[in-house]
């Protein structure tokens, strides 16, 4: 499997909103001695939608290049253009990742039965594994137990990245599905994990991924309390994701914390005054070392 936490990767900019690949070797190595078994690029907390495909495929080989021979690397090729996304998941195969998010097409609302091609088109084009991405705040549709079902017939598709606090479907995945379920909320991993869970696609272990290694320890060893002790503790890193819409938030931190990260490029903007306020209150809380 592609490991129990995988970092959903920023992607850092320069002052002219330059893709940096420097800093990003610098991120990925940060997260992989941190507490990741695996990095996830070009995801929504990288940015996808603003990157070009050139710039995909730098990151893709930067990030095998770096780290590939320690963790997992995961391509974010889902589109809501089934060409398109079997385009950047054939180059990313070449590349050499380990294996692909793959995220309900957005915009043009497909039925279910357009899900499931979408993905049958984009697993024909790969052997490596394929993790669906379910998350209905973003894309609108929720995808029911009974069409994961019928993705996990495609023999790559292995796992779901289930970002919705359901948990009654979440239950019903690991019963009804051969998938394994990652957490794709952060403040669903232990909830997930008692249900059956695998680990979670993370966003706040960029700045907190030894405790949440810590935790799924913790849990794995029967130890159950310390891993709900841990969540409790982890209470500041969930609300700075809270703090405005992702990945803003997750930039700040880390540019807070000194990883210079960058800005974002529009339409997504930098935090504000106040907002940036309430993340360093939150970073001060959790102990991390906040620059000057």
């Amino acid at each position: 499997m592609l490991g129990e936490i995988l970092t959903a990767s920023v992607t850092p900019f320069d002052g002219d909103s330059a893709l940096n690949i420097p800093k990003f070797r610098e991120l990925a190595a940060f997260l992989v001695e941190n507490g990741s078994d695996g990095v996830v690029v070009t995801g929504t907390t990288g940015e996808a939608p603003t990157l070009t495909d050139d710039e995909r495929f730098s990151l893709y080989e930067a990030a095998v290049e770096t780290v590939g021979d320690r963790a997992t690397v995961v391509a974010g090729t889902g589109t809501y253009d089934t060409r398109h996304s079997v385009h950047l998941t054939e180059r990313a195969h070449e590349l050499g990742v380990d294996g692909f998010l793959v995220v309900t097409p957005y915009y043009n609302k497909p039925p279910p039965r357009g899900i499931v091609e979408h993905v049958k088109a984009i697993a024909a084009a790969t052997d490596k594994p394929i993790v669906y991405y379910n998350i209905p705040a973003r894309v609108v549709v929720n995808v029911e137990v009974e069409t994961l079902a019928e993705l996990a017939e495609i023999p790559n598709v292995v796992a779901v990245k289930q970002a919705y606090d359901d948990l009654e479907q979440a239950r019903r995945i690991v019963a009804e599905t051969d998938l394994a379920l990652y957490a794709g909320d952060d403040n669903l991993i232990v909830d997930f994990l008692e249900l059956g869970g695998l680990g979670g696609i993370c966003v706040h272990t960029h700045i907190v991924g030894p405790q949440v290694k810590e935790q799924i320890r913790a849990f794995r060893d029967g130890d159950l309390e310390t891993a709900r002790r841990i969540d409790e503790e982890l209470a500041p890193a969930y609300e700075i994701l809270g703090v405005t819409v992702g990945p803003i938030g997750i930039k700040k931190a880390l540019n807070l914390l000194g990883h210079d990260v960058g800005g974002l490029r529009l339409p997504l903007i930098e935090a504000d005054e106040e907002q940036t306020a309430r993340i360093k209150a939150c970073l001060e809380r959790l102990g991390a070392p906040v620059a000057a």
